[in-house]
């Protein structure tokens, strides 16, 4: 890693396009010539549309130049994981089982970043369907790391996150169902948010988990997170889950205060029930000083148990995984990875009750997470632990572990991922901030002003400061 500022911010990019002094065509060759120089190192596309984003750039370009009024991404590139339908463009899942597939129809977040001026470099890469992974036997090899290539870069939302890092986009959406924007924004060492559940369409999204799906931004920055999010929220009348909440101007209170902030802290998660590593915890405990300098108060907060979070979250996407995939368990099964079949066909065996009784403990713990955010502003711990090797997952693993990501799918609470230092081998370390339902504002506000007190926004993979 090393200190680089020759990749623009989402909100500097912004800024020069508008100023004159930044071509969208130009930030586009110079993000093209990233891709061509390192994607074969990293995987992070399924499909990439140089084409069709030279003239949409172009038309920004000529926009700017007759003094036309822009949309608010008007001249960023950007990606989508590939789970998210693009009219006239392959969205695949990254399976073989729909390695032809073309939508006919935008979905809502793709249309809403269209109709801002966003520039697409394609489809980003995810585990199969954003569920079975990492993988070998499916539609292209796994992403990697840019940190280190030999390391996991998450997943789902692999690409999305590793093509930020790597400077082969400035913003990207990707899909949270269990962490998949979290824990891929953490080992790459980006900032990623899951709003709100209800917060962002999904319509035209491909489901895992319909209960639990979260769609968000990853981005660089908290501002340029911001900025996403602004673009994306809102009611969408053709998704039944879509919240009519009244969106925020994410923009405007980056730089609020912090003094007489209180910070909630789920000790017993990290201290007892999954411990921490001691780079982790040494990086978090650096965190909250950082704040508490800032002038925000730090309290232990009891919440329950981890395991309760996973057991809930886990029965419930396991029946809802099967309910969307299983016409493609009967009929093309052998199209379908390893990892990916095992996964889903656990969900045929679940009882009606055993799928009702979690709903119902999934209640109470939104309840008991919900009443101690009334007590505290924000609740902060780790995101997760550094990147390790890229190797195959045991398929039946993911029934038994247990993370700091789940509880707020589970919730339905915003939660976001940001860069709270390095190993001493150079892997990013990451923590959370959670807030209150439809509360994106201040989380987004936390995270800016830790940003802004700390250095870790200035470094980037080597390759991309090349």
């Amino acid at each position: 890693m090393q200190k680089s500022s020759e990749i623009p911010t989402l909100v500097e990019a912004k800024r020069q396009i508008r100023e004159g002094t930044l071509s969208s065509v130009d930030l586009l060759a110079q993000t093209r010539e990233r891709i061509n120089a390192n994607e074969r190192r990293v995987n992070t596309f399924v499909t990439q549309t140089y084409e069709s984003a030279l003239q949409t750039a172009t038309d920004v370009d000529q926009k700017v130049a007759a003094g036309q009024p822009l949309g608010s991404l008007a001249g960023i590139p950007y990606t989508l994981k590939d789970i998210i339908d693009t009219a006239g463009t392959k969205t695949t899942g990254q399976s073989r089982a729909f390695a032809s597939r073309v939508p006919e129809k935008d979905a809502e977040v793709s249309l809403r970043i269209q109709s801002a001026g966003g520039v697409l470099m394609g489809k980003a890469a995810t585990w199969e369907f954003a569920h079975g992974g990492p993988s070998w036997d499916i539609l292209g090899e796994p992403c990697r790391n840019p940190w280190k290539l030999t390391h996991d870069p998450a997943g789902s939302s692999s690409g999305s996150a590793a093509g930020v890092a790597a400077g082969f986009a400035l913003m990207s959406i990707g899909s949270d169902t269990g962490g998949s924007i979290r824990g891929p924004s953490a080992y790459c060492g980006v900032t990623g948010l899951k709003p709100t559940f209800g917060r962002v369409s999904r319509r035209g999204v491909m489901s895992n988990s319909f209960s639990h799906d979260h769609v968000g931004p990853i981005a660089w920055s908290a501002a340029d997170v911001a900025e996403v999010l602004q673009c994306i929220s809102g009611h969408d009348p053709a998704d039944p889950d879509s919240s009519q909440a009244p969106v925020s101007d994410y923009t405007v209170g980056l730089s609020n205060d912090l003094s007489g902030a209180v910070i909630g802290v789920p000790y017993r998660w990290f201290d007892e029930e999954v411990p921490a590593s001691s780079a982790v915890r040494q990086a978090f405990d650096a965190t909250l000083k950082v704040f508490e300098a800032m002038g925000a108060k730090v309290v232990s907060i009891e919440l329950p148990h981890l395991k309760l979070f996973e057991d809930s979250k886990k029965l419930i996407a396991a029946v809802e995984l099967f309910a969307a995939h299983a016409d493609l368990i009967r009929t093309v099964p052998d199209d379908l990875g390893e990892v990916f079949r095992v996964r889903v066909m656990g969900g045929a065996l679940v009882s009606g009750g055993s799928y009702m009784r979690a709903h119902r403990l999934r209640r109470e713990l939104t309840l008991a997470v919900t009443a101690a955010l009334d007590k505290v502003d924000v609740i902060l711990l780790p995101t997760c632990e550094p990147a390790p090797i890229l190797k195959p997952p045991v398929a039946e693993d993911f029934l038994s572990g247990r993370g700091y990501l789940t509880p707020f799918c589970c919730t339905g609470h915003p939660a976001l991922a940001a860069r709270m230092g390095f190993t001493s081998d150079g892997l990013p370390l990451s923590f959370q901030i959670a807030g209150k339902h439809f509360d994106e504002a201040t989380v987004l506000n936390f995270a800016h002003r830790y940003e802004m007190n700390t250095e870790w926004r200035f470094y980037r993979p080597m390759f991309a400061s090349a």
